[in-house]
């Protein structure tokens, strides 16, 4: 973990816009949001998931787009992040790397491939000031609501990461991994006040309420800040919230518009909920721990 100098209050961006197919077009958009975040007074900016590149209803467009990590994408984030002076957070597709050939040595035998994963990766980088100090390879495929995101993309092997932003702990998740309560519970118990999800939630009956329910219990069950993001579009909802430890609703947007939502953590306003609302300390379970994959 990477820490920065120590504040009581954190100011926080959510940015919610509808990714193009044209990966120079989205860092574009990307820019202006970190722009006028900063200018704001945000040290964080949270981005939807997939942001290379996007097509309407076809789920293989954005995996079928990914680059290197040290491709033009993510080397545009990484510039972004130094012009601007602000910590970005959003996944992106990657290609398969030394690190996919990593994580497939240290699997058990009876777990490896027998033929090399050519699938790309959902990374959720954290880059601040032109560094990517967080790589997170999303754990929960999208493998439900007849969508099969496991055809195209590789299951991440590490819990998610948890990194330190002006003497905040930030955790983060991608998407589906929000309908796993062990998920945020891991981040929680290593010390996260707030949690990130980055995602692409996909319209449909009850999906809507779905996703609101999900992200405020994430809050209130671990009493955590939640940031929640997710694209806008004619196939994802947006609805993008920031969400207080006690399940309140700070920022909200709408599921048409692009646009930012800002909030203002409050470290007073964390521990008076803990001293409250003390699940942390009251639970019997252990530790959330990954089986092998």
């Amino acid at each position: 973990m990477i820490a920065t100098s120590s504040d009581d209050q954190l100011k926080v961006a959510v940015a919610q816009f509808t990714v193009a197919r044209e990966p120079e077009r989205n860092l574009e958009s990307i820019d202006a949001f970190a722009r006028d975040a900063a200018q704001d007074g945000a040290k964080l900016l949270v981005l939807p998931e997939g942001l290379i590149a996007r097509d309407g209803d076809d789920d293989s467009f954005a995996a079928a787009h990914a680059q290197s990590i040290t491709g033009p994408f993510v080397t545009g984030l990484r510039r972004i992040s130094a012009k601007r002076h602000i910590t970005l957070m959003g996944t992106v597709h990657i290609v398969p790397d030394a690190r996919n050939m990593r994580e497939d040595e240290g699997r058990p035998d009876n777990h490896r491939d027998a033929q090399p994963d050519n699938r790309v990766s959902n990374a959720f980088l954290v880059i601040r000031e032109g560094d990517i100090i967080a790589d997170y390879r999303k754990l929960h495929l999208y493998d439900a609501f007849a969508a099969r995101e496991s055809d195209v993309v590789r299951p991440g092997t590490q819990l998610p990461p948890i990194v330190d932003i002006d003497g905040w702990k930030i955790g983060v998740m991608t998407c589906y991994d929000v309908r796993f309560p062990e998920t945020a519970r891991s981040l929680a118990v290593r010390g996260a006040d707030a949690i990130v999800v980055s995602a692409a939630w996909v319209r449909g009956d009850c999906k809507e309420r779905h996703w609101r329910l999900l992200t405020a219990a994430r809050a209130v069950e671990n009493t955590c800040y939640v940031l929640a993001c997710s694209e806008v579009s004619k196939r994802n909802i947006g609805c993008s919230r920031i969400i207080d430890p006690m399940g309140e609703t700070m920022a909200e947007a709408d599921d048409t518009q692009s646009g930012l939502i800002t909030a203002v953590l409050d470290r007073n306003r964390l521990e008076r909920v803990r001293e409250v609302l003390p699940v942390l300390k009251n639970r019997r379970f252990a530790d959330p721990q990954l089986r092998c994959y």
